[in-house]
């Protein structure tokens, strides 16, 4: 049997940042609001004195439970996709904050160049540059318009950075609180890459540097420098997530509710309109309908993309013509890096996680490429996250794998070893997808999401530049033994890399290449807005977060409007 519950305004599938940001600024105007989240209710009480790394980071308790669901993945459509039995590659987030619970804590804006990439590509280097297996498009949308989002984002997170980096497009205001400690390791990478003649800052900082009050009165802590970050919540409140910033502002305006352990199976059409959602109740297995004027898709960029398709909305794409837009220009990241052994000792286990020193020398466009087999680039970072014992063995180059030796180098080079990594650029590729995958189901008796990537000869070129760079970077610092990335093959799903996946509801201009229009909303279903990383048409030289939290701001304001007016927002 199937309940239906009373009509609301507006729903949200998951509560992370987009879904809480949706659900603040349209609760504030007055609209009545529910979010719909299938992990459990968590806060910072329930983090309070947990640095169990074995408990977080191992045993991934903030994660989702792949025995209910996961994805199935191949390097290329004649391999056999098999399912992830495993957290690996990425770390899928469930429960209040989604993966803003556990993140790191970097804060980016794309670059201006990230939002016209084509155009400006080819006017400056010509038409044909990466040749036509390549999807590269701009996004419908500048930095400039964009600019006001990305400073909303940033006041209410109490974003701590500072604004010398030459390569950035222009600020409206400062950043809200001052950067964070710059200690003898960052001073160390600063002094290096100075030397080298590039432009050291920074890095945006969501652990911030100072308590925080933000323009809607939640308040952020400082952080303590713990250096349990990523894969943990913060106790101390001090790391930006949904669920110390915007979720209570949201449930502040009486307007806003949240269910907990539902699990969106579908998303109900009507004609050219939604409905609203169906879904059922992990607990006890009930199905329940959400009616609702406006539904809005704000989970993770795999369940974003997988709803839809479940839900036979809109035009799947097809690698063979070219046709269709769902799913289309699935995009990872490129991470060259190198890694230097000194004599003299760090502290590498205080830290936190986005504390770090940042070039963008050879990010974006802002290095001529003319010459290069390649386009755009990454951002080069040294970070201080605060090393922890299980996971931080480092040992140099024909160290054996285990036994004395092993422990005896490890235990030495724990504080004599530093890494300097980029978050690199991602090109969409035609044979790079998402779909349903034709075998394998859920624990709900739908398809799994099938993902289909591959690394192309841009990510193996783009990576051995980098990591040269790298390298020489770190040489400069003083190691005594520096070791870059080794080159790039195929990409394995096993080991961690980023959990920064984008693409599949792309945003734009035409509707021929892009599944949302500039304001997030489906241009088959006026509606029906889907935001977060899946709608970037390309990834970028940085993280995620901060461009899906001003995208989240941007669909907000066009969800306000779209419920006073109706209609395409474009």
């Amino acid at each position: 049997m199937v309940t239906t519950l009373e009509k609301v305004d507006v729903v949200t599938v998951g509560v992370g940042w987009t879904g809480g940001i949706v659900a603040a600024e349209c609760a504030k105007a007055g609209l009545k609001v529910r979010g719909l989240e299938r992990g459990a209710k968590r806060g910072t009480q329930d983090y309070a004195m947990v640095h169990d790394e074995f408990r977080y980071a191992i045993r991934y308790e903030l994660f989702q439970n792949l025995s209910k669901e996961t994805i199935t993945f191949r390097n290329h459509r004649k391999m056999n996709a098999l399912p992830m039995r495993m957290m690996g590659s990425f770390l899928l987030g469930e429960g209040l904050g989604g993966a803003g619970t556990h993140w790191n804590g970097h804060n980016w804006r794309f670059l201006p160049y990230d939002f016209q990439i084509k155009s400006m590509t080819d006017e400056k280097y010509g038409p044909n540059k990466l040749g036509s297996d390549y999807n590269l498009q701009d996004w419908g949308i500048t930095y400039d318009e964009l600019e006001p989002y990305f400073t909303k984002f940033e006041y209410t997170a109490g974003i701590s950075g500072e604004d010398n980096n030459p390569f950035w497009g222009k600020r409206s205001k400062p950043f809200p609180t001052p950067p964070m400690k710059k200690t003898p390791i960052l001073n160390r990478f600063e002094e290096a890459t100075k030397n080298l003649g590039y432009h050291p800052f920074m890095m945006p900082s969501a652990n911030l540097s100072e308590s925080y009050t933000n323009p809607d009165g939640a308040t952020i802590a400082a952080c303590q420098y713990c250096g349990f970050c990523e894969r943990f919540g913060c106790e101390y409140g001090a790391k930006s997530s949904a669920e110390i910033t915007v979720v209570p502002t949201a449930l502040e305006s009486g307007n806003y509710d949240i269910r907990f352990h539902s699990n969106v199976v579908e998303v109900l059409k009507q004609g050219d309109k939604v409905t609203g959602v169906r879904f059922i109740d992990t607990i006890t297995g009930e199905e329940f309908i959400q009616p609702a004027e406006i539904v809005v898709l704000t989970s993770y960029v795999l369940n974003n993309a997988k709803l839809l398709m479940i839900s036979n909305i809109g035009e799947m794409y097809d690698p063979d013509t070219g046709r269709g837009t769902l799913g289309r220009n699935y995009c990872y990241q490129i991470l060259p890096s190198a890694t230097g052994f000194f004599e003299e000792q760090f502290n590498t286990f205080m830290g936190a996680g986005a504390l770090g020193m940042t070039i963008d020398d050879f990010n974006g466009d802002s290095f001529d490429h003319s010459d290069l087999d390649f386009i755009h680039g990454a951002s080069l970072t040294i970070t201080q996250t605060g090393q922890r014992p299980i996971q931080f063995n480092p040992v140099p180059p024909d160290t054996p794998a285990w036994g004395a030796d092993f422990k005896k180098a490890f235990i030495h080079y724990y504080t004599r070893t530093l890494n300097i990594g980029g978050q690199g650029a991602s090109m969409p590729h035609k044979e790079n997808f998402m779909s349903l995958d034709p075998n394998y189901k859920d624990a709900y008796g739908l398809p799994l999401l099938q993902v289909t990537y591959n690394f192309t000869e841009q990510d193996r070129n783009l990576h051995k530049y980098l990591s040269e760079k790298t390298a020489e970077i770190m040489k400069e610092m003083g190691a005594k033994t520096v070791v870059p990335a080794n080159p790039l093959t195929d990409y394995d799903i096993v080991p961690y890399q980023t959990t920064h996946n984008t693409g599949g509801t792309v945003m734009g201009t035409d509707p021929a290449i892009s599944v949302v229009n500039t304001w997030l909303q489906h241009w088959d279903a006026e509606n029906l807005f889907v935001v977060g990383a899946g709608n970037f048409a390309h990834n970028g030289g940085y993280n995620p977060t901060g461009t899906a939290g001003a995208l989240a701001y941007r669909c907000a304001e066009g969800i306000i409007n779209y419920s006073k007016t109706g209609g395409s927002l474009v």
